[in-house]
């Protein structure tokens, strides 16, 4: 995964699979960012998920919920095509913009 920070912006680009086991890393690390740069936005790009469970789902609201401490939002960005459903089924637009990754 890659993180970068620009104005205000901390981009986290998570790439593969999103499951109970590479969550906790992918948490951890996100998580550090967020305490050392405080950003006013997160945006979390999922343009290089190949797989999601319900762990994808609670990544996001575990950031959302660390980023409204600091006043932040969210953002979840290029959501694959076949996991849209999944997030959109799971109330998450409602915590943050979500924008779906055109084929």
């Amino acid at each position: 995964m890659k993180i970068t920070f620009s104005d205000g912006i901390l981009t986290a680009f998570v790439q593969g699979e999103i499951d109970h086991h590479s969550a906790v890393g992918i948490r951890t690390e996100i998580d550090r960012r967020i305490q050392k740069d405080k950003p006013d936005i997160l945006r979390l790009d999922y343009s290089n998920v190949t797989f999601m469970d319900s762990s994808g789902i609670g990544l996001i609201m575990g950031r959302y919920k660390l980023m409204s401490a600091y006043s932040g939002q969210i953002e979840v960005v290029n959501v694959p095509l076949n996991m849209a459903r999944v997030v959109r089924l799971s109330g998450i637009e409602k915590l943050g913009k979500i924008t779906v990754k055109e084929s």
